[in-house]
């Protein structure tokens, strides 16, 4: 049986990273840069500056939490032992590669936003405030001397300062990124010299990746984005942005593994490993809602002020119908067009779902950052935000498409590979 599935693909194929991908993936990077030069400098906007670094720091946070989603992926499969996932484990395995760059590109953002100013008006008075988390980092909010001096912001500064929140920031990256680059080359030493040995090394990396992940998932998502708006704190931010994250990874690594199908790559791969990936999308799709309306209806049961001006600034005219189209993609589309069994194993159908996931999850995150940066009037879908979402895009895709072609796309030692080569349901 074994033999037979050997003799009957390729596994000594190379990914061939080169024509229209690789073109294509460079020409959107330039149009990113050129999204990002034209932000600072040629905007005619007077948000020009804190627009850019809103869409930049959008862009950065959803580069690093689908390349963590991917590092996830590779952790649950190796602690549940799954085989049906054998076969197509190097695409998460590259991103896992390419998430060391995305999260010193988050910290770089980050960094810059919180060290860059910029002066606006308050109050009829000039301030000078920090492109990005101004609500915390603005100088003063902490000195009971000042006359920016905010009590509650005073009460948290233990925890938001910059030397703490950039020191965390780059702990919890770094934990993830060497970590996930362990699994990456216990399998590609695994594939050199096979035997058991590297696969349990795999197990138990992975329980350790997953122990500090989920602990520290929640706490990234609370300072990377919840702090934007720091008055306002919810406990359920921390899950909805891991739900967000983890369908974002399963659609990235859908819409990658049905293209190289299309172009004669991972002919291993089967209705089966899609249907299961459909289902995987389509439960966390569901469970991403239930997160969502859980804190809606929470804060609004509850109508507390302080925890309504969440939604309340959501809801200005400016943001209200992307608010609701965010909902209406993000589990309307997914359970009228997924629920079948059959849409589940047609590529088109699976494709097209995970490219309008992919896109409403982009909306999510910009529901979640644009009004506590922006806010109403600085909101907008024009060059920047379009380019700098394009750049990106190129960039992931050139650097995970170039990781794909640097080694063999499957597992060829994995104890389980015949399982997944064989894997029906």
């Amino acid at each position: 049986m074994g033999t037979h599935s050997h003799q009957t693909h390729n596994f000594s194929a190379q990914f061939d990273f080169s024509g229209k991908p690789k073109t294509w993936s460079l020409i959107a990077m330039v149009i990113g840069v050129i999204a990002v030069l034209y932000g600072f400098l040629l905007d005619p906007s007077e948000f020009h500056g804190e627009r850019t670094f809103a869409n930049l720091l959008l862009m950065g946070y959803y580069f690093t939490c689908v390349c963590a989603a991917g590092a996830f992926f590779l952790a649950i499969q190796y602690v549940a032992q799954a085989g049906w996932s054998a076969g197509l484990l190097r695409i998460p395995q590259a991103f896992s590669k390419v998430l060391p760059i995305a999260s010193v590109i988050l910290v770089l953002i980050c960094a810059a936003g919180l060290f860059f100013h910029h002066n606006v008006i308050e109050d009829g008075k000039q301030v000078e405030v920090p492109f990005l988390y101004k609500h915390w980092a603005t100088h003063g909010l902490a000195d009971p001397q000042s006359e920016h001096y905010d009590p509650i912001i005073a009460a948290k500064s233990a925890f938001l300062n910059i030397p703490f929140f950039l020191g965390r920031l780059v702990i919890f990256l770094a934990i993830y990124s060497i970590l996930a680059a362990m699994l990456v080359k216990f399998s590609e030493n695994e594939d050199l010299n096979g035997g058991l040995s590297n696969y349990k090394k795999s197990f138990t990396y992975s329980t350790i990746f997953l122990v500090l992940f989920g602990f520290t998932t929640p706490v990234w998502a609370f300072d990377v984005v919840m702090s934007l708006e720091a008055h306002w704190f919810s406990t359920m931010f921390g899950w909805y942005n891991f739900a967000a994250m983890w369908v974002s990874g399963l659609c990235a690594m859908t819409v990658i593994i049905i293209l190289m199908k299309r172009a004669g790559y991972l002919t291993w791969i089967n209705q089966n490993h899609l249907h299961d990936l459909g289902k995987l999308i389509f439960a966390f799709s569901i469970f991403w809602t239930y997160v969502w309306f859980a804190q809606f209806l929470l804060i609004w049961y509850a109508n507390m002020s302080e925890e309504t001006v969440y939604f309340y600034k959501r809801w200005e005219p400016e943001f209200k119908p992307w608010f609701w189209l965010n909902i209406v993609i993000n589990f309307v589309a997914p359970v009228l067009l997924l629920m079948s069994r059959d849409s589940k194993r047609k590529e088109s159908s699976l494709l097209f779902v995970a490219i309008l996931l992919l896109l409403g999850h982009w909306l999510d995150y910009y529901i979640m950052i644009m009004p506590g940066t922006v806010g109403a009037e600085g909101r907008g879908f024009g060059i920047t935000e379009i380019g700098i979402a394009i750049g990106f895009v190129g960039l992931f895709t050139f650097l995970v498409l170039n990781a794909l072609s640097k080694t063999s796309l499957v597992p060829k030692n994995h104890p389980f590979l015949d399982e997944s080569l064989h894997h029906q349901i």
